[in-house]
């Protein structure tokens, strides 16, 4: 008997697209699958949680997770990458140098945001760069006429920000936390505010008026929703 999306606690997007909300940080991980292929949109916050988002991708694929897309270097999105042994991992350019040089930061927002200290510790031992550092576009094949589009559209929320576009009827555009419906868009050191209006435009333009827009955290938007938080950031910052 096949698994549905529901059955495992996700929402069906498109065809053979979802996400799912994690419990703690309502953080979304997404899900593509291909022919005998799955790319995973984030990794969730810790070892344990990684490895209960490749279990469940598992079951709806049959098969194991092939590909594994971050969209910026906060922990509740990275810290269960290791989880995915295998995969093909991308990033925008730059995360790599955050991985190597910047763990302890890492390690401390976590803890500090109320992971614990062992399950930070563990995830940042285990945490390794990016294979594939995106820094324009770059299109996936995961076989049967899927494709997925990585667009390194920052920097915004962080200076490394990624999004994932997925082809279809509807479109779906993984958006990272440059766009978050559950609270006001957090806007930590690491932003970069001046530029982050721009990249809200360069998403729109990739999506369109009629895709679905998967925030970082929170609900499901669409394009107007974006459209009033990018003029939102931008008279919070000041810039046009």
């Amino acid at each position: 008997m096949t698994v549905t999306w529901e059955e495992l606690g996700w929402e069906r997007l498109a065809a053979g697209v979802g996400r799912c909300r994690l419990a703690g940080w309502d953080c979304t991980a997404g899900l593509v699958l291909g022919a005998g292929t799955a790319l995973m949109v984030d990794a969730g916050s810790s070892l344990a949680e990684g490895a209960r988002l490749r279990a469940q991708a598992e079951e709806l694929t049959g098969g194991r997770v092939t590909h594994l897309a971050l969209t910026h270097p906060h922990f509740d999105h990275v810290f269960g990458a290791a989880a995915f042994a295998g995969a093909e991992v991308y990033g925008a350019v730059g995360l790599d140098t955050v991985f190597a040089y910047e763990r302890e930061e890492l390690r401390l927002d976590a803890i500090r945001n109320g992971l614990p200290v062992a399950d930070a510790d563990e995830a940042v031992d285990a945490l390794a760069p990016p294979r594939h550092p995106v820094s324009g576009e770059w299109t996936l094949d995961l076989g049967d006429g899927r494709q997925a589009l990585l667009a390194n559209v920052g920097p915004g929320h962080t200076a490394h920000d990624l999004v994932v576009l997925v082809p279809g009827d509807p479109e779906v555009v993984f958006c990272g936390d440059l766009v978050e419906e559950s609270g006001e868009p957090q806007a930590g050191p690491d932003a970069v505010p001046s530029r982050w209006p721009d990249a809200l435009d360069r998403l729109l333009s990739l999506g369109g008026e009629d895709a679905l827009y998967v925030p970082g955290h929170g609900a499901v938007v669409d394009a107007g929703f974006v459209r009033r938080q990018r003029d939102e950031l931008a008279t919070r910052f000041g810039v046009s």
